[in-house]
């Protein structure tokens, strides 16, 4: 059983160590100590600290990949064309449970993150900074750091700093669900598609980004983008910060200069010598299989050119004894109990995608295969937020890259073997926080369903505006879906879609407890036990 991992699991560098600086010294690096190892770090124009990034080819280390230096220069341009200034808030929601690198450099090197967003505010003429984080520790050591440094969010302060504590959620890590979060709102999506750059925080221009890019801005800013290119590749130079778990004797947090083997990082790990496949770029990420893997280099373009994903940063390889689809599944129902629950594609599509892969699992045949291909295609593209194309991608990336697990499953009885839970998930589970309602026992799907008589639909589309978690319009004007669960926060707006509908075609029942039901899924190994399904 792989449980989940502790916020600051070993940590491990190769080669010189440059955001790990001072980790062999002591477990956190106070502000005193913090100068020791790094030293000062004189202020940069706006423009200049723009180039610099831009000359190290520095991109968003939370997933995305975005270059820092357009961002930054966007941010500075709305500011003026608008004559307001702008917000910079880092981005710590690091709520994915393969990953731990920002939680790890805000644990035990706050200094070094908030210097980048200093040097972001300076530059920017920026009078508030916001550092969003879901963990007490982290919360704790960037509360203690902001302290150390005489900041806080007094209104006569020139610079107003503050931490910004959120529910451990995968969405809470989108930029909007922050942004709106540190608004006064719940931390998800709101829908609408506007840049952060342009109107973030308060409508402000606000330069948003993760942990990790902000530290390594202050690395490149101390030392030069001619030494800083003398670590790593000349395309991709400077290091990474990595999360290594699932199927390894040991898991940690490394950093490595880009271009080292993937091989030697799970070498270091004590992964499996011919591992089964590794999951590349975390739960929103892709599969390589064991071929690949001695392909594969440790950059953003090496992993997307053999199929992979730098994503995240999280690296999980799985061993030849245990079902890929099997372990898959744990994840893919994990990513669907993390909607947020305010749109169709997400609240709906994500639960269907799970059972499509449980129905292959179960002998669904290649009519199961075929339909998790379609729910998996459907999703993407139309969700408030990046989770559903994430988890879409996930799941098609589990599909084509294990053929011969999958056409055991599907045109015959199985692989065989168990599922040992090897994927990291949060123990126990969780019930979903952070959702509009308030309490836990508000989130999540109620007992309800409501249903659509298609003899009476007319296609009027006022169920769709009113109950937007449960109902979209197809091109014909009409809903997509005939029957579904209603989120329990939605109860009242459900009954009163019912209530409203021109044509009566609404109906809502109660559903009684469903007994457990059998499933020929892969047995956990008793070994391992049950503790690892993490539900």
């Amino acid at each position: 059983m792989n449980e989940a991992l502790p916020d600051v699991p070993e940590v491990r560098v190769v080669g010189l160590p440059q955001l790990t600086s001072g980790f062999d010294l002591v477990e956190r690096l106070d502000l005193p100590m913090h100068l020791k190892v790094h030293g000062p770090l004189e202020p940069m124009g706006g423009e200049q600290l723009a180039q610099l990034a831009e000359r190290i080819n520095l991109r968003g280390r939370g997933g995305a990949g975005f270059p820092f230096h357009k961002k930054l220069r966007s941010v500075a341009e709305s500011a003026i064309k608008r004559g307001i200034r702008p917000v910079v808030v880092v981005n710590g929601s690091e709520d994915e449970p393969a990953c731990r690198k920002d939680t790890v450099l805000i644990n035990r090197a706050p200094h070094l993150i908030l210097d980048g967003a200093l040097l972001c505010a300076e530059a920017l003429g920026a009078r508030t900074l916001v550092v969003g984080v879901t963990r007490e520790s982290t919360q704790r050591s960037m509360e203690a750091a902001l302290a150390e440094r005489g900041l806080s969010n007094g209104r006569r302060s020139a610079l107003r700093a503050r931490v910004q504590r959120n529910p451990v959620r995968m969405v809470t890590g989108a930029a909007a669900s922050l942004v709106r979060s540190i608004d006064g709102g719940p931390a998800i999506p709101s829908g609408r598609k506007i840049s952060a750059s342009q109107s973030g925080v308060g409508g402000a221009p606000t330069l948003l980004s993760n942990a990790e890019t902000f530290a390594q801005l202050a690395i490149a800013a101390r030392i030069g983008p001619e030494r800083y290119g003398n670590t790593g590749l000349y395309d991709e130079p400077g290091t990474v910060m990595l999360t290594v778990s699932g199927a390894v004797a040991r898991p940690m947090v490394i950093e490595v200069p880009t271009g080292v083997p993937l091989r030697y990082v799970l070498q270091l790990a004590g992964a499996p010598p011919v591992p089964q496949g590794v999951l590349t770029g975390g739960y929103h990420g892709k599969w390589i299989d064991a071929a690949t893997v001695d392909e594969a280099i440790v950059s953003r373009n090496s992993l997307d050119a053999v199929g992979g994903s730098l994503g995240a940063g999280a690296i999980l390889p799985i061993s030849q004894e245990t079902c890929p689809l099997g372990e898959s599944l744990r994840v893919a129902q994990w990513l669907a109990e993390e909607s947020a629950g305010q749109c169709g594609p997400c609240y709906l599509g994500l639960p269907a995608a799970a059972r499509g892969l449980e129905d292959i699992l179960n002998g669904g045949g290649p009519a199961a295969l075929e339909a998790l291909k379609q729910v998996a295609k459907n999703v993407k593209r139309r969700g408030a937020c990046s989770h559903p194309d994430g988890s879409a991608m996930f799941l098609e990336s589990t599909v084509k890259a294990f053929t011969d697990d999958l056409a055991a499953h599907v045109l015959g009885n199985g692989c065989g073997r168990p599922v040992e839970g090897v994927l990291p998930l949060f123990e126990g589970g969780r019930a979903p926080t952070g959702i509009p309602g308030g309490a836990a026992e508000d989130n999540g799907p109620s007992r309800q369903k409501i249903y659509v008589d298609w003899t009476l639909c007319r296609g009027h589309g006022l169920c769709a505006d009113i109950l937007p978690e449960v109902f979209e319009l197809g091109a014909d004007g009409f809903p997509t879906v005939a029957q579904a669960q209603v989120p329990r926060y939605a109860e009242a707006k459900a009954l009163r879609a019912v209530r409203r509908c021109p044509a009566l075609a609404l109906r809502i029942e109660e559903q009684a407890e469903r007994a457990p039901s059998r499933s020929n899924l892969p047995v956990l190994s008793q070994s391992r036990g049950r503790r690892a399904l993490g539900r």
